[in-house]
């Protein structure tokens, strides 16, 4: 009988879903290799970019570029030349929710897990948005989730759950956002927002111009927005709030995210979660060719957290096997990656609060004036 136990145990053991197994065929395309340029260290910013791929560890990258390219193949985000590690946790667990980090890179404080720019006591804190608002700097955020999700929405709004969304879409709306584009059309009443904003509901709405008279918000899809033809990627939505933002002020902040990563991952999907992330490297690409052309902004590349324990085992022929930990988040620190002026204070290790004031150095803001925004 003892017998007959034993192996139910390791029959059961050996179907444990959360140790998820697939193969992955390893690609072949050439690198792309890019301009990158050498920004003296100590020179200051203007503009800022925030890339965030959402649950986007080490290994993450690491499968992207094998099924990509190949073993010996480079990613964009792998020319960035300055990169540093960054710990997750939240103020009272070991792994942190989105909320959580997004509110350590825009407050520079820990905080709960589900709390957006709240302090554990539910104090408001500011928010870089906020902040940079007075100093004259217009703002943006693009995520191929709602734009009411933990990441963006940590910019933005003050709030104990991360899951009020109409509450947040609200706060969204009377924020100093000046331009915010994803998914999330589900939580907005259409017609009261069309009085102070643009409001944008179809991908080809992307290649027109429209002027600064009011701000703009595109809703692409009910909430995050689905891959297809049909729909803006975040790269072209990338571009679009860049152009625009580019045009409206002296200065200004962008945060964009490849939110969908994160979801392939909790689904434990490697080939989902590989064309995810093949949009935000090119969005990563068009970055970086921006930053050259501009020289004044500051690229900042990095996540909020690993998600699925990913482990790539070994090879298999012409595939690599991987292995998925969990169906939610891990506690792996995750990489920065910085380009343009003052990347060099990106290295090493740190705390994700420090990229607030890693940003705040890198445009010397304890020395900017308070100001309107001007062209």
């Amino acid at each position: 009988m003892k017998y007959i136990f034993l192996l139910i145990v390791l029959v059961i053991s050996s179907c444990d879903t959360s140790k998820k197994t697939e193969s992955i065929s390893i690609g072949t395309k050439k690198t792309e290799f890019i301009e990158i340029k050498d920004f003296p260290n100590n020179l200051k910013a203007k503009n800022i970019i925030l890339a965030i791929g959402d649950g986007v560890g080490p290994n993450q990258i690491t499968l992207s570029r094998i099924a990509i390219g190949g073993f010996d193949h480079r990613l964009f985000i792998d020319q960035i030349p300055y990169v540093g590690t960054s710990l997750t946790h939240s103020y009272n667990n070991a792994y942190t929710d989105s909320a959580a980090a997004a509110t350590a890179w825009s407050t520079g404080y820990k905080t709960k897990n589900r709390y957006l720019s709240l302090d554990p006591d539910k104090k408001i804190l500011d928010t870089i948005v906020e902040m940079l608002h007075k100093k004259g700097y217009a703002s943006g955020i693009v995520a191929t989730s709602s734009v009411t999700h933990a990441t963006p929405a940590a910019l933005y709004a003050h709030i104990d759950s991360r899951y009020e969304y109409k509450n947040i879409a609200n706060q969204l709306i009377d924020s100093s956002i000046d331009i915010a584009l994803g998914g999330g059309k589900e939580f907005f009443d259409l017609n009261k927002i069309n009085e102070t904003h643009y409001v944008l509901t179809e991908k080809e709405s992307l290649q027109l111009n429209f002027d600064h008279s009011k701000k703009l918000i595109g809703l692409f899809d009910d909430d995050g927005i689905e891959r297809s033809n049909e729909k803006p990627t975040q790269r072209e939505m990338t571009n679009f709030a860049l152009n625009h933002l580019n045009k409206q002020c002296n200065r200004f902040f962008l945060m964009t995210e490849g939110s969908q990563i994160d979801w392939a991952a909790h689904d434990n999907d490697a080939n989902e979660m590989i064309e995810e992330f093949k949009d935000f490297d090119l969005t990563i690409r068009d970055l970086i060719n921006f930053v050259n052309e501009d020289n004044e902004t500051l690229l900042i590349v990095t996540s909020d957290h690993e998600t699925g324990g990913l482990q790539i085992l070994k090879q298999d022929d012409d595939k690599v096997v991987v292995q998925w930990g969990t169906g939610g988040h891990t506690s792996i620190p995750v990489g920065v990656h910085a380009y343009g002026p003052g990347a060099e204070l990106f290295q090493g290790l740190m705390d994700n609060t420090d990229i607030h004031y890693k940003i705040l150095e890198a445009i010397d803001y304890k020395n900017l004036d308070n100001q309107s925004c001007s062209i």
